[in-house]
């Protein structure tokens, strides 16, 4: 199954193209070391790290495939979760979080 986001979440994410853009100049390179990975971490990050990439791909494949995947990646799942029409649920969210949170 490959993921994919409605249309409806292009168009809204094309909105927030330069505010996300904004906030990814402000971050700590991928190069960094590794903290503590949570929904609240950039998309872009988690995508940097191997074992985070794994743990994205396995509950949103497809994501990095994604057609406005540059548009989003410097959002966290957590704030992208409200623009996805309900295909990121609450309830994913928390699988993924666990799964973040366990890579030491």
């Amino acid at each position: 199954m490959t993921f994919s986001l409605p249309a409806a979440l292009c168009l809204a994410l094309s909105g927030l193209a330069a505010p996300a853009a904004a906030l990814a100049q402000g971050e700590a390179p991928a190069s960094a070391p590794a903290a503590a990975f949570s929904i609240d971490t950039p998309i872009e990050a988690l995508m940097a790290d191997e074992r985070a990439k794994a743990v994205l791909i396995k509950h949103l494949p497809g994501i990095d495939q994604h057609p406005a995947y540059e548009q989003f990646k410097a959002l966290s799942l957590k704030a992208l979760a409200p623009f996805s029409q309900g295909l990121i649920s609450e309830e994913l969210l928390g699988k993924i979080d666990a799964d973040l949170t366990a890579i030491k």
